[in-house]
């Protein structure tokens, strides 16, 4: 498996325990009243799953899996991948931790660009791997 897949899939796992583990505490404040600030970490819940975990973890599976060139040996623009895998990470944390540190609105609407851009960057990468089978 490349490097940039076990990359990519091992911290969507990092995003997967944290989402889960601050879902786990809002339902646990939900029934015991532990303190009501732990509603704030919703929003960061929501995009570590939604798309630190999932959308990661289909770069990773996608990145690894999707047909390679000249041989079986380049796997495309592996800058723009690299280049996708930073963004996403970077948007991931200003869209999550932003809203639950009261950060304003933009610093979330810049995670949000920011993850347009990973989302274009691995297009770049892995729209010319995307072909039809040989007859």
């Amino acid at each position: 498996m490349p490097r940039l897949s076990v990359l990519l899939i091992r911290t969507a796992l990092v995003y997967f325990a944290a989402g889960f583990t601050l879902g786990g505490l809002m339902l646990v404040e939900k029934a015991v009243r532990i303190d009501p600030v732990l509603w704030r970490f919703f929003d960061a819940h929501v995009e570590f799953l939604l798309v630190g975990w999932t959308v990661q973890l289909a770069m990773g599976v996608a990145f690894w899996m999707l047909p390679r060139f000249e041989g079986g040996v380049s796997r495309g623009n592996e800058p723009a991948a690299w280049a996708a895998f930073f963004l996403v990470n970077t948007g991931v944390l200003f869209v999550g931790l932003g809203s639950f540190l009261g950060l304003p609105q933009a610093v979330s609407l810049t995670g949000r660009v920011i993850e347009v851009g990973a989302a274009l960057a691995f297009a770049l990468n892995a729209w010319p791997r995307v072909r039809p089978s040989p007859a």
